[in-house]
């Protein structure tokens, strides 16, 4: 028999004889009583499972620590990083057919003869190094484009204006004038290579080695032609421009000062042509200008003092500071030309506004295991393009006469 029954019997056995007010005083206490010894009932059940668990808590623990550790951490980019890797030492693409990088295919619908993006953190070193180069790129205006040309529109005209009274009429003002320039895109490329026993070495550092070559020759390549490019297949430079007398400049060229020594400076006033230079640039872009030039005119210009003995040139005071010069900041490219005759060896400009670079985002990368047998070839392909957005925010100094 069970308890709620004998607790019941008696109960029953207890009312008897009772008045009606009493057998219900005595029904509710031990229904009070049937619910309580529930709950201490669920209670010891409860305390008995957990008492089992942190038992099977310990034993897992202690297995545990038997075993070897496989990982320090977890990495979330395992998938897209491994089989990256995998493709780039042996050529096997299985795991990157298909694979979503970013919320697009990794493959972006080309076939594996077409090259496969490189993964994020690749594509984060070589763009890292691209910004930090000695290139017009560290102070033009660069773009991210998913198309192949971008187009930048210029106005360089003025609406117009004019005061108006209350009963006068009012006649038309100018129109604005309204310049589009399309930038476009063109294939940069650069070909690494390496032994396949360096690639079978599992120490070696595949992706740092291919992201340091791949950027560096992409630097090398664009920073010349952002400068000194014709437009084929290239950027067009900046230099590569028509140029005119300062006095006589028209939109299409940039205008230049001379130093009025042919192949040099001035030998009386040589500080005057930098001056003049730095107040033909108007003053809305004077602000965010900065002076381009090469190593070997830097040497030339930082000896020039003022009237009063001081020197054009300061130093930078702060790491990573670039030097200036009448107080703008001096980008060192060594893509300018050096000081000669007609040479416009020196830029100074507002090259955010004056110059931009468009690229697309994605870096690509095809293997070669055949051309250049025992080594691996690696062709790493990238578009970029670049072009003079505004002709009156860059101006130039050329060491002619006149």
């Amino acid at each position: 028999m069970s308890k709620t029954e004998t607790k019941a019997q008696g109960r029953a056995g207890a009312s008897a004889g009772l008045s009606p007010t009493e057998e219900v005083k005595t029904a509710l206490a031990g229904f009070v009583s049937d619910i309580k010894s529930f709950q201490d009932d669920i209670a010891t059940r409860l305390q008995q499972q957990e008492e089992r668990l942190t038992m099977l808590d310990r034993k897992s623990h202690t297995t545990a620590g038997a075993r070897p550790v496989l990982a320090s951490h977890v990495d979330t980019g395992a998938p897209h990083k491994k089989a990256f890797e995998a493709y780039v030492r042996s050529g096997d693409d299985d795991g990157l057919r298909g694979l979503v990088l970013e919320g697009k295919a990794l493959n972006t619908a080309v076939a594996s003869d077409g090259g496969y993006l490189v993964d994020p953190e690749t594509a984060a070193s070589i763009a890292s190094v691209l910004a930090s180069t000695a290139s017009i790129r560290a102070v033009a205006n660069v773009v991210q484009v998913e198309a192949t040309s971008y187009d930048v529109l210029i106005d360089h005209g003025d609406v117009g204006s004019g005061w108006a009274s209350e009963t006068g009429a009012q006649g038309e003002t100018a129109t604005p004038s309204i310049e589009r320039i399309t930038i476009p895109l063109h294939e940069l490329s650069a070909l690494p290579k390496a032994s396949q026993r360096l690639l079978d070495d599992s120490a070696f550092d595949i992706e740092g080695w291919l992201a340091g070559r791949i950027a560096d020759k992409f630097a090398r390549a664009e920073a010349d032609a952002f400068i000194n490019g014709d437009g084929v297949d290239k950027p067009t430079g900046f230099l590569t421009h028509p140029t005119v007398d300062n006095d006589a400049w028209t939109w299409g060229a940039l205008g230049y000062i001379a130093t009025g020594t042919s192949g040099g400076f001035d030998p009386i006033d040589p500080a005057d042509a930098l001056i003049d230079l730095a107040y033909a640039l108007d003053a809305e872009y004077r602000a965010g200008a900065s002076f381009v030039m090469n190593s070997k005119t830097a040497g030339a210009v930082r000896k020039m003092k003022d009237a009063d003995g001081r020197f054009l040139w300061s130093d930078s005071l702060a790491a990573g500071d670039p030097a200036r010069l009448l107080g703008y900041p001096v980008l060192i490219a060594e893509d300018m030309p050096e000081i000669g005759a007609d040479a416009t060896a020196i830029a100074f400009g507002n090259f955010a506004a004056g110059y931009t670079v468009a690229e697309r985002p994605d870096t690509r990368i095809l293997r070669d295991p055949f051309s250049a047998k025992p080594h691996v070839l690696f062709y790493a392909t990238k578009r970029v393009g670049g072009d003079v957005s505004d002709f009156a925010a860059i101006k130039l100094l050329k060491f002619s006469a006149f």
